[in-house]
């Protein structure tokens, strides 16, 4: 009996083993460090604007033993979880009114647009006269960043369910908070999980913004108080700490996005 034939493996959304795709993830990682490690390596930059692999190695070490990385890697991570903590539990129930009534979405969208537009770096004066310079403080300006975009991301997943749910559930007889509850709801939370991962990222890039305001601790204080020193070994350290502890949680919103809904994730 015949089988039919395998797909190309350029072929549009063709199927992918772990297996390649782990090598191929590994391959994307690797060549940009290896190509970095080269300009050092044949010394094409000067280290003052672009440190080796080894240098930020060191560099690294030395901020564990001697500068409470831990402490900052904590600090860090708590704001950020923290604000973006405040803006889900905010914009999940807005983004259900505005995606599902047309008049919340016509009183409440376009001022949220508006307001999405404005920088949040701009809002730093504000809230240190509104909020203080206490953990707060950097707490709203993440939250700042991150809720107004989450909110229409959020509304326009809400908006993405069929309609033809929303009328079957209506012939059944189910009533408008029964259709939020166990149609439009349910139906939107892999795209709501998915902008929840997304806007976690957003979060962790307004950290270094958020740690302007009289912070004496975490990764974004640490890597502006080595831009003064020009320290570039340790700002390169921090970046990268970010982009690690950032990717590493996204990998386990994955995770939590194929264990919750498998029936989405092919091979």
């Amino acid at each position: 009996m015949s089988h039919p034939p395998r797909p190309s493996f350029w072929a549009i959304r063709a199927p992918l083993s772990a297996r390649r795709y782990w090598l191929l993830a590994l391959v994307g990682i690797l060549v940009p460090f290896a190509a970095w490690w080269g300009v050092t390596a044949l010394e094409l930059a000067d280290k003052v604007f672009m440190p080796s692999p080894l240098d930020v190695a060191k560099r690294l070490l030395n901020w564990a033993r001697e500068d409470d990385l831990v402490g900052d890697v904590a600090i860090s991570t708590y704001r950020v979880v923290a604000g973006w903590t405040l803006s889900a539990v905010i914009a999940v129930p807005l983004a259900l009114l505005i995606g599902t009534w047309r008049p919340v979405q016509a009183l409440l969208e376009p001022l949220t647009d508006f307001i999405r537009y404005m920088p949040a770096v701009a809002f730093i004066p504000l809230v240190m006269l509104w909020i203080g310079i206490e953990e707060s403080s950097k707490i709203a300006i993440i939250f700042i960043g991150t809720f107004f975009q989450m909110v229409l991301m959020m509304a326009e997943d809400v908006r993405r369910v069929p309609m033809a749910q929303v009328e079957a559930a209506q012939t059944q007889g189910a009533s408008r908070a029964e259709i939020v509850q166990l149609v439009l709801l349910p139906s939107a939370k892999p795209a709501l999980l998915d902008t929840l991962r997304v806007t976690m990222g957003w979060a962790w890039t307004y950290l270094v913004v958020a740690e302007l305001v009289a912070a004496n601790s975490g990764l974004g204080y640490a890597i502006l108080k080595a831009q003064r020193f020009m320290q570039t070994d340790k700002i390169f350290a921090g970046i990268l700490l970010i982009s690690t502890i950032g990717l590493v949680i996204d990998q386990m919103f994955r995770l939590v996005h194929r264990q919750s809904f498998p029936w989405l994730h092919g091979k």
